[in-house]
């Protein structure tokens, strides 16, 4: 039996045509910000003399890794539409429960961070629970979480410790493992490498399997794309919602074990302002506020972005207080390059 003829009367089904690789191109959310990071990079190694060697990328890297490890998970939450302003002070948080825990019960120091996990995701819960149930924006929900959240952490710090910050648990039985999971450096090459590199790697091949190759990915795209569209094709919205701030939860446990092993102690009003910092990488990498739209690689880059522009001020021997103003120039030529290249996508369609 022959085929039926394209409804164009050309003869060809417009199902069997391809996309052209500049179509494809132009509607991947992180061409601006590769754009960008390429720029960026360009730009430093020529007005920093020590950006290009190898101990300075690494250093470059490391503080990408820091942030990014938390802008994957938000920008997957931003993909489905929602935001956590509670994410910075969330990072503290894990890491106190994981010092005081361990401290005051005299316990193993893996007890702590097993504690800590439990009760991080429990946070998160609650903010994916309180969203979906009270039906209140994203906005007000998190920044009641955020204060407090941040009363909490400096209330219970200096009635448990008497102090604004932790005891010491370095010398408590388990820390040195823990330290070598969350806080060790892998040396390649004589370069030295910490492993938040390769836990900031693996949560973007993650978190693109997830969006890209799982029923779930397709979840978090309609549900930033409108939640009742999205409901009346039968996609799970809520909890897909509560899915996704579960998952901000899992990064703000990791880099709070990264923040505690790595120092010792913590001082309990870190975190504040951070959330903010991940909220713009995830835009720099591509990601719409109106949700829908966006992708883990991106957020990847818009940290290398945030890494090499840290990094790079500090190299390049200017005065720190251009590094907010080098961040703000950033997030907005990202949005209006990104606003381009969705634009031309849409025109090449």
């Amino acid at each position: 039996m022959a085929p039926a003829p394209a409804p164009d009367g050309t003869g060809t089904d417009e199902r069997l045509l391809t996309s052209s690789p500049l179509r494809k191109l132009l509607g991947r959310p992180e061409l601006g910000s590769v754009v960008g990071a390429i720029a960026v990079f360009l730009f430093f190694a020529l007005v920093a003399d020590s950006f290009l060697r190898a101990t300075s990328i690494s250093t470059v890297l490391y503080a990408a890794s820091t942030l990014g490890i938390m802008a994957v998970p938000v920008a997957l939450l931003m993909i489905g539409g929602e935001f956590d302003l509670s994410a910075g002070v969330m990072v503290t948080s894990s890491a106190l429960i994981s010092s005081m825990f361990s401290y005051q019960m005299t316990a193993n120091v893996w007890v702590g961070v097993a504690v800590s996990l439990v009760v991080t995701l429990a946070l998160g819960l609650f903010n994916g629970l309180m969203l979906t149930r009270t039906k209140l924006p994203s906005f007000i929900i998190t920044l009641g979480t955020f204060m407090m959240l941040t009363g909490m952490n400096l209330g219970f710090t200096k009635l448990i410790s008497g102090t604004v910050s932790t005891k010491s648990i370095s010398d408590m039985e388990g820390f040195s493992s823990a330290k070598t999971v969350f806080a060790s450096t892998v040396t390649v090459g004589g370069v030295a490498f910490k492993i938040t590199i390769l836990w900031w790697l693996a949560l973007v091949a993650v978190a693109t399997w997830i969006l890209l190759r799982t029923r779930a990915g397709n979840w978090i795209f309609a549900a930033g794309g409108g939640r009742e569209a999205a409901r009346a094709v039968g996609v799970p919205v809520d909890r897909t919602k509560v899915g996704l701030y579960v998952g901000v939860a899992l990064g703000a446990w990791i880099s709070g074990q990264h923040l505690l092993f790595s120092f010792d102690v913590v001082q309990s009003g870190e975190g504040v302002g951070n959330e903010l910092k991940y909220i713009v990488a995830a835009v720099i990498g591509g990601c719409l506020i109106t949700g829908g739209y966006g992708s883990a690689v991106g957020s990847a880059v818009g940290a290398f972005i945030f890494g090499m522009a840290s990094m790079g001020i500090v190299y390049a021997e200017w005065d720190a207080e251009w590094f907010t103003f080098f961040l703000g120039a950033m997030l907005l030529l990202a949005t209006l390059l990104n606003a381009w290249v969705r634009k031309r996508a849409e025109a090449t369609t």
